[in-house]
């Protein structure tokens, strides 16, 4: 059983994630809090294993609770929401050490996977803010650079295509589907990429991956 807890000041969309997640066997919503400070006790108190966490909120925002949480030995995951793709805060809540990152309009069968894929400590990038990350990261868009293409030669063809599907934001879930394979082939796949392009993020493959042009 995967224990979830909400953040978010906005009771429809408390509501809203409340109807999504409620109805999955293996999820219990263990609680919910209106901003930051509140979510500190409750977090604090119930000690779930995901929590989902908007960034903007009054009294103590998303990101100081995300940073005050992480902080801690029993640190739970924590999946942040944003209303915007080009939310000048994600960047910051992924060098913090956020868990993944999602759109308030992402479908419901993808916001459920995304938490559990969070819980079994998979990181999960929704697209559009894989790609504000990337933008961040990188700066204004550049032609493909040679070199960077020529790192990634050391890719086998489909240790090439996982790492495409994990710039695009797919979770190990969607990429075993996308690509018929099993998740732990998927999982095989990016360890051996991790080790040949000598990182341990996914969002720095997906910059090589960008910088490549392959996306």
């Amino acid at each position: 059983m995967i224990r979830v807890v909400i953040v978010d000041d906005d009771p429809m969309v408390r509501t809203g994630l409340r109807l999504i997640l409620g109805g999955e066997p293996d999820l219990e919503l263990a609680g919910e809090a209106g901003d930051g400070k509140q979510a500190m006790a409750v977090i604090r108190d119930l000690r779930p294993d995901v929590v989902l966490m908007d960034i903007r909120m009054p009294e103590q925002d998303g990101l100081t609770t995300t940073e005050l949480l992480l902080a801690r030995r029993d640190a739970p995951r924590i999946l942040v929401l944003t209303t915007f793709d080009a939310d000048d805060m994600v960047l910051r809540a992924l060098q913090l050490g956020a868990s993944g990152f999602l759109l308030k309009d992402t479908p419901p069968p993808k916001m459920i996977e995304a938490v559990r894929a969070v819980a079994r400590g998979e990181p999960v990038l929704s697209p559009t803010v894989a790609q504000q990350v990337i933008a961040a990261a990188t700066g204004r868009y550049e032609p493909p650079r040679p070199e960077a293409a020529r790192e990634l030669e050391v890719l086998t063809e489909r240790e090439r295509e996982v790492a495409v599907e994990v710039a695009k934001g797919s979770s190990n879930a969607e990429i075993a589907r996308d690509l018929s394979v099993s998740v732990a082939t998927v999982k095989a796949n990016i360890t051996r990429i991790f080790a040949k392009l000598g990182t341990d993020n996914r969002v720095v493959v997906a910059m090589k991956v960008r910088d490549a042009g392959l996306l």
